[in-house]
């Protein structure tokens, strides 16, 4: 067993504009950090390009039809303030899409233990119907009905651990019973929501807002008292994460004070809950993060223990 290691070049040429923090520099910069030797043991797997036939399993066609058409051929497009296409954009989010669906088969056939999905554009701010927050496609929450429909699990936990509120993810799972979606993140903070009184259509939405400026250490009672015990008692068969990086206290876009060791400690407990409930299995996917030096140590703190769960 081992933890697979899913990118693609692709990812790469999903430009936004300068001086945009989702940018390309991103991967770039986890990329040079997962270069070190000790990341060697990763198996590192192209992301394949994700299907029409996955994409719709979330989002409705006239959706897919209205994002492949804004493409520009040059230069930058935007279908809204924040979300920017360039010619590269939709090849980008198909490679985040198929890149997930692979690691969902990888983790589910026990070729490998774990897996992280270092793909952009994010997905988790994309509802049913819009795309926003510099997500095209929830992602996530397609790996999550691919792992039910295709692969006949019952119940699959989705933990989102970004700084904002994953409301793609929600609005795409909240009439899915077979899941529960887990989210911390600052409030207020955009995209204004993820209150504790959205439970989803079957209480199958956690939603833990932390206040501005509070630490790593309100978020470790929050998921020791809260969040953990909720996964337990829907006794998952696989784990999904949604891991952004921009709870850091370095981050330009939010006011949450964890460190690199928070990420690391998040991410060891949530492989605990896995070895207990689904054989150690997790696909975890890049969601935010947008200090370059934060996301590269944060991101390979993450790795680091996915591979030594993984041994």
């Amino acid at each position: 067993m081992t933890t697979a290691l899913i990118c693609h070049d692709d990812c790469l040429y999903h430009v936004t504009p300068p001086g945009h923090p989702e940018q390309v520099a991103r991967l770039q910069e986890i990329g040079h950090a997962l270069a070190a030797s000790e990341f060697d043991p990763l198996r590192r797997v192209d992301a394949p390009l994700g299907q029409d036939r996955d994409i719709l399993r979330c989002h409705p066609g006239d959706y897919l039809t209205r994002v492949a058409a804004a493409i520009p051929a040059s230069s930058n497009a935007s279908l809204d303030a924040d979300t920017h296409l360039s010619p590269g954009s939709l090849i980008a989010a198909r490679r985040a899409v198929g890149g997930n669906i692979a690691a969902v088969d990888l983790v589910l056939s026990g070729d490998v233990q774990n897996a992280f999905v270092a793909c952009r554009p994010p997905g988790h701010h994309a509802e049913t119907a819009t795309a926003m927050g510099f997500c095209l496609f929830g992602s996530v929450s397609i790996a999550a009905k691919y792992a039910l429909d295709h692969h006949g699990l019952e119940r699959v936990a989705v933990v989102d651990f970004d700084v904002h509120h994953g409301n793609g993810t929600q609005d795409l799972l909240w009439n899915e019973p077979r899941t529960l979606f887990c989210s911390s993140h600052q409030m207020p903070l955009y995209p204004g929501s993820g209150a504790a009184h959205e439970t989803g259509a079957f209480g199958n939405v956690m939603n833990t807002p932390l206040d501005p400026g509070s630490d790593g250490r309100v978020m470790r009672d929050v998921y020791d008292l809260t969040i953990f015990p909720a996964i337990a008692a829907f006794k998952p068969q696989l784990i999904l994460v949604s891991a952004g990086f921009d709870a850091h206290r370095a981050d330009p876009l939010a006011n949450l004070n964890w460190d690199t060791e928070d990420f690391s400690w998040l991410t060891r407990r949530i492989c605990d809950l896995a070895d207990i409930h689904c054989d150690g299995r997790v696909v975890s996917t890049l969601e935010g993060g947008y200090d370059l030096n934060a996301l590269a140590e944060s991101a390979a703190a993450h790795v680091r223990i996915l591979m030594e769960r993984g041994q």
